[in-house]
């Protein structure tokens, strides 16, 4: 039997395409032994393909693009191809098929979002009827088509009804995807043009035609032959479905029963919220256990000690099961609930506490039951590659003091055999390890129940995958060897944070990761999907390039891009400039200098910290040329807090970072370069000339290095999951990741006061492309009425300029203020608008905080003493607000989301 394989694509010198399948003839699914197709004509590619089966078979297959010159390989999307085939009934077999970009808007309708929740009542399942005679398969996709809606198939000859409409044939939807269609062709002549349209089941009417240019069948008269004709998607307006959501961490949500702190038993409050005023998602915070010191630093949740395993602050104690009355955590739970329950913000460190402690109470009353639990066992076994070195973990950390794991003697190293007799239930602290099963289980129940309940309800989860993970966590202690430790990934300086951010997180080893399969990546999304239907890449620059800083300093200013082309020292030459090592890539000191950064203290530095040479130039002493080290000095008490500073700045004056082990051949430039007093006291002509230098690594020759970088990850990890993404694509934005965001189908977040383009103050939602997520704000940002009290010249711009009122801005940003921004984001051409909820709120004078100020979430420069926020109502007396329900459900609903 022998099967030929037919797709138009236009393809650039150096590529090719391939194709792929299950079988051994076609390489059983390896791309490096897939089949390469023949080119034909301008876009054609074609093969045929010998195949030696007797018995029937399903012929799974897909295409594949590959680059000659790197030896790349891209993937079509979806893995829904498949052919019937069966060699006594069949001599050839035809196959006539569309590529399936990753790119192409319909396949986001083809995610669990929209699939399972969304769009779920809109399916209709038709059997396929195919005719004991038959030709031809026809087969697409067509994702938005509404409840009651099917699609035929209608041409120009007498099988298909010679373009009438009123014998349509119907076509069967008994795959999750595909609408197919057998027909007999056997008596057609030369090619058959055809469309497929939309037939209306309840009033059986054929209602029209999907839009463009006729399809062509070809006609092939041979016995024993037949024809598939793939055309991938319905040609139908698709950019039509607008949905709006609301963001709130877990931890903000207060309702009448929680402690102080919302838990997973509360998102089914907010969800009913959601499905009251019309909004069809919830996006939270990440979710990850924080809990690596017991100490209030444990509040950030974009520092997990481990990837997997939920935080225990989520908790909800009923659910887990009640203490006896006569225990005294019993006794003061009520006490406890009502006095945190008052409480403007969350009393994270006394909360948690009182949670764990709880556990263990509850887990020794249970766990002759518990660890028996058929349940138990199954999560257990699903998820012991994290959770048995988790546990091990916390107990561990505990027994030491520390969850530094490099201080843990004998266990400083991973040894899974070691772990395995460590935490063996034969162990005496057998309990204090398998009371985290115990807590972990039950988190697991109570969040997918709270899933449940908002998918039942028409409402998606959004989750968080933060970019990094703490330095100190379990995955950096099971597999090191896939972090750079030496390396903490960070951003550079932005309005929010002019020194740029240090997340204290270990960046990636790529390379590393990649041989594995991005296995861990992989099965971190896939934990992800048992809670979540979409989710959001924090920081999804640092898929193609990570702002890294060396372990010995602090602050982000002195970090670099990772991948990046760095400077040749002949570049320097080739702009007429000598190379001065000392002068470009060391601490540019003079007196000017010191007495600005030190005042009356200058003296002190210059005795105690500086060193001159050749005579008259400073340099700082070796102890002092780390920032983490004048870190170290000043929490021991060897000098102020403006000597810190001072020192700080001193060290990250310098104009270019040397790249290591390029012995002095290569260089960073500093960010920010022109602002530095090292800069200022250049000549013009070096100034200009560094200036061409700076320009070109930051902006112009690094596109093509970020894209490849991107290329080698995102494509796989997207495949690994049918969740819909958003990348949170904020930062020094190149036109290589909206380029390659696109072509996969990844959402951009396009937010209002951070324009990604510089020739812009603002960026007005109702230029915002369809694959995005638009929002007046984020959870690193003040809200709305925060951001308008804060500068009086930009908020006046803004009144004028996008909200379009003449006259001078009210000092105050009052209600109708906050509808006209919350309404232009709602008429947005974004495929969704996601607000924090206390934008939604201002609308109403009378239900929003009376200081505004109170209502952000996080500080990115001062993150450890933010992330306390707590909604200023409870969610029961928030469902009760009829009027501004009623209010906030006609804005959705008039703006078709």
């Amino acid at each position: 039997m022998k099967i030929h394989f037919k797709i138009p694509y236009f393809t650039y010198w150096g590529q090719r395409l391939m194709v792929s399948g299950n079988i051994p003839e076609f390489g059983n699914g390896e791309n490096t032994k897939a089949i390469a197709l023949n080119f034909q004509d301008a876009e054609d590619w074609y093969v045929d393909i010998e195949v030696n089966k007797r018995e029937p078979f399903i012929l799974k297959y897909k295409y594949i693009l590959y680059f000659e010159q790197n030896g790349q390989y891209i993937e079509e999307w979806g893995d829904d191809r498949f052919i019937a085939l069966d060699s006594t009934k069949m001599d050839h077999f035809f196959c006539f098929d569309t590529w399936n970009s990753p790119g192409s808007i319909e396949n986001v309708f083809l995610t669990t979002p929209f699939q399972k929740v969304l769009l779920r009542d809109n399916y209709t399942e038709i059997n396929s009827k195919s005719t004991i005679n038959y030709t031809h398969i026809f087969k697409v996709k067509a994702p938005l088509l509404k409840k009651n809606e099917a699609l035929c198939l209608i041409g120009d000859c007498q099988a298909m009804g010679n373009w009438s409409t009123n014998q349509p044939i119907i076509m069967g939807h008994d795959d999750e995807n595909w609408w197919t269609a057998f027909v007999d062709l056997s008596k057609a002549k030369g090619e058959v043009h055809y469309k497929y349209g939309i037939y209306d089941r309840e009033d059986k009417q054929f209602r029209y035609f999907e839009s463009g240019s006729d399809h062509i069948a070809p006609i092939i008269n041979s016995k024993k032959t037949y024809v598939q004709l793939s055309d991938v998607f319905l040609r139908v307006a698709n950019n039509s479905w607008k949905g709006a959501g609301v963001s709130l961490p877990v931890f903000s949500i207060r309702t009448k029963k929680n402690m102080g702190v919302g838990d997973f038993a509360d998102i089914k409050l907010l969800v009913d919220w959601a499905k009251k005023v019309g909004l069809k998602l919830i996006q939270l915070l990440p979710l990850n256990d924080t809990i690596g010191t017991h100490t209030d630093a444990d509040v950030l949740p974009y520092a997990a000690i481990s990837a997997f395993a939920l935080n225990p602050l989520f908790l909800n104690l009923p659910e887990m099961g009640k203490l006896p009355s006569t225990h005294p955590l019993q006794k003061v739970n009520k006490t406890k609930q009502t006095e945190w329950n008052m409480l403007d913000l969350v009393p994270f460190l006394e909360v948690i506490n009182y949670k764990l402690q709880y556990a263990k109470e509850l887990y020794l009353l249970q766990k002759d039951k518990f660890l028996k639990n058929e349940d138990f066992k199954t999560f257990f076994a699903n998820n012991e590659f994290w959770l048995a070195p988790y546990a091990a973990y916390c107990v561990l950390r505990d027994q030491f003091g520390t969850f530094d794991y490099r201080q843990w003697k004998d266990f400083a190293r991973y040894d899974e055999v070691k772990i395995k007799e460590f935490s063996s239930p034969e162990q005496p602290h057998f309990d204090d390890i398998a009371v985290n099963y115990f807590i972990q289980y039950h988190l697991h129940i109570q969040l997918s129940d709270a899933a449940a309940y908002a998918h039942n309800h028409g409402v998606v989860l959004k989750g968080d995958i933060p970019i990094g993970v703490n330095r100190n966590s379990v995955d950096t202690w099971v597999s090191p060897q896939l972090f750079h430790m030496h390396m903490q990934a960070g951003a550079p300086p932005d309005m929010f944070a002019v020194k740029g951010q240090n997340w204290e997180l270990p960046t990636y080893n790529w390379e590393a990761i990649e041989r594995t399969g991005f296995d861990w990546w992989k099965k971190r999304f896939a934990q992800m999907s048992n809670y979540f239907d979409t989710f959001r890449i924090d920081h999804i620059l640092g898929f193609f390039r990570i702002w890294q800083i060396p372990i010995n300093q602090v602050e982000g200013i002195m970090g670099h891009l990772n991948p990046s082309t760095p400077l040749h020292i002949n570049e320097f030459a080739e702009k007429g400039l000598w190379m001065d090592y000392n002068r470009f890539c060391k601490p540019y000191i003079t007196d000017a200098i010191l007495w600005d950064f030190f005042g009356e203290e200058a003296s002190w530095v210059k005795g105690n910290c500086l060193q001159i040479e050749d005579g008259w130039i400073f340099h700082l002493k070796s102890q002092y040329q780390s920032q983490l080290a004048v870190e170290k000095l000043f929490t021991e008490g060897h000098f102020t807090e403006r000597i810190k500073w001072g020192l700080f700045d001193l060290i990250s004056n310098v104009l270019f970072f040397e790249v290591e082990g390029s012995h002095g051949t290569q260089f960073y430039p500093r960010f920010g370069m022109e602002t530095l007093r090292s800069f200022r006291d250049l000549d013009n002509y070096t100034q200009d000339r560094l200036k061409e230098l700076y320009v070109n690594y930051f902006y112009q020759r690094q596109d093509s290095v970020w894209y490849k970088s991107g290329m080698e990850k995102l494509p796989a990890l997207k495949r690994a999951t049918n969740m819909m993404i958003c990348g949170e694509d904020l930062g020094m934005m190149t036109p290589c990741v909206t380029s390659l965001m696109k072509e996969l189908g990844i959402l951009s977040l396009e937010v209002q006061r951070a324009p990604k383009s510089n020739e812009f103050e603002f960026f007005h939602p109702s230029n915002a492309p369809y694959m995005s997520v638009v929002t007046p704000s984020t959870h690193d940002m003040s809200t709305v009425r925060g951001w308008w009290e804060e500068d009086r010249v930009v908020t006046q711009r803004f009144y004028n300029s996008q909200l379009g009122h003449w006259g001078e801005a009210p000092y105050f940003c009052d209600w109708w203020i906050c509808r006209d921004i919350v309404l232009q984001h709602l008429y947005s051409p974004a495929m969704w608008a996601i607000f924090q909820i206390q934008d939604l709120l201002g609308i109403s004078d009378t239900i929003r905080r009376t200081n505004p100020h109170e209502e952000r979430i996080n500080v990115p420069s001062n993150s450890m003493y933010s992330w306390r926020y707590r909604l200023h109502l409870n969610m029961e007396e928030l469902l009760e607000k009829v009027e501004f329900n009623a209010e906030l459900k006609n804005y959705i609903m008039q703006s078709g989301r």
